[in-house]
């Protein structure tokens, strides 16, 4: 069980995925992994494309290197896209989002050329990686946050480290739990319950078979 969440910060480049995942990391604690960087520096791809000024993404190599990180715990994933990573892997997926204006503004700046601008404001009016968010991940998962200036992302960072917060204790919690309900008697033959059902303990933790059915294969 991990101790400290997994989470993604996605969404269309220039919505300030990287300024996010940089100031959590500095408030919680956590792992920013700028999958970008990695790419780069690990040489998970299969080389430059010219027109878009971006990595072929060798998908294989990156899952291998990245995992065992996510398994460990405690990182901030931060990428334009979500859907390769297995959601065994991941608490939260926040999609941060911005307005067209705001969007052009800062890529223009950034240089981009025309082909690739053009897509990313594409991709961010058809709302495609938000999509791309709820067609991955269980919809509890995910969070679709604003970030068109400085205040709302100083709003969206307080909102990611009150959830960091509670979910450290609600996993706290759950470990006490087990490892309380695990110190009872295990052992012993299966009983039936009121309902019918037939019982087990199994190191303190009573498993159901369902009413009369015995164990399942």
């Amino acid at each position: 069980m991990r101790t400290s969440p997994n989470i993604i910060i996605t969404g269309t480049p220039g919505v300030g995925k990287t300024t996010h995942c940089e100031t959590l990391a500095e408030r919680t604690g956590l792992r920013h992994l700028s999958v970008n960087q990695i790419v780069k520096e690990k040489g998970c791809h299969e080389g430059w494309d010219e027109e878009f000024m971006s990595w072929i993404v060798d998908e294989d190599k990156l899952l291998d290197e990245i995992e065992p990180e996510a398994l460990a715990g405690g990182c901030i994933i931060d990428w334009h896209a979500c859907d390769l990573f297995p959601e065994s892997w991941i608490d939260l997926v926040v999609v941060l989002r911005a307005d067209t204006t705001t969007l052009y503004d800062r890529l223009t700046a950034r240089k981009y050329p025309e082909a690739k601008l053009q897509e990313n404001l594409d991709s961010e009016i058809m709302q495609v990686l938000l999509q791309e968010a709820r067609d991955s991940y269980d919809a509890e998962m995910v969070v679709e946050l604003s970030s068109n200036d400085t205040d709302e992302m100083e709003s969206n960072v307080d909102r990611i480290e009150a959830w960091v917060r509670q979910w450290k204790k609600d996993q706290a919690a759950r470990r006490e739990t087990t490892e309380g309900e695990a110190g009872g008697e295990g052992g012993g033959e299966p009983w039936e319950d009121e309902d019918g059902s037939i019982c087990e303990q199994r190191g303190g933790i009573p498993s159901l078979y369902g009413p009369k059915q015995g164990r399942r294969k």
